[in-house]
């Protein structure tokens, strides 16, 4: 047997479920599934709203709420759908980023949340905390209503021999 060969199947072996190391790793997110439809609470230190564009930015502190997702971060601007400010379509948070669902959380420099999809996808020395697993990347695309992520760019993550 090859040493790629044995490389290869001693990681299929060791590799828990849905944990790859490669250029992508696909993954579960947040234990459960999120409902998307939930409100979405905002608190910050400060905020700022531009009715010109339809913007709100918050500032210092600022944590989102929607169910058991809660995203923190030193900024987030909240975008609004067309029409007013009646349905938020997007928050972009920078700064600190941290993400967390269920067990789960993420740790990154930048995240957008698409509301009504309920896609985040998070950049920048990502890093994600599963229980024991830890994996690192480049980004990290979640769909919260699938309870589902994808890890792209550079993966890394350290197997455990004989550990779940």
């Amino acid at each position: 047997m090859s040493v790629r060969a044995f490389i290869t199947a001693l990681c299929l072996t060791l590799a828990p479920t849905g944990v790859a190391v490669a250029q992508g790793a696909e993954i579960a997110f947040g234990g459960i599934r999120a409902d998307t439809d939930l409100p979405v609470e905002v608190t910050a230190d400060r905020l700022a709203v531009n009715q010109t564009d339809g913007t709100a930015v918050f500032s210092g502190n600022v944590v989102v709420t929607q169910g058991e997702m809660h995203l923190g971060a030193d900024e987030i601007r909240v975008e609004y759908a067309a029409g007013g400010q009646n349905r938020i379509e997007r928050l972009i948070a920078t700064g600190n980023v941290v993400l967390t669902s269920g067990p789960d959380a993420a740790k990154s420099d930048r995240a957008e949340y698409t509301v009504d999809s309920g896609e985040i996808l998070m950049a920048g020395s990502v890093l994600l905390t599963q229980g024991a697993t830890v994996i690192s990347g480049e980004t990290l695309a979640l769909n919260l209503a699938a309870g589902t992520g994808q890890m792209g760019g550079r993966v890394k993550t350290v197997l455990q021999p004989g550990g779940n």
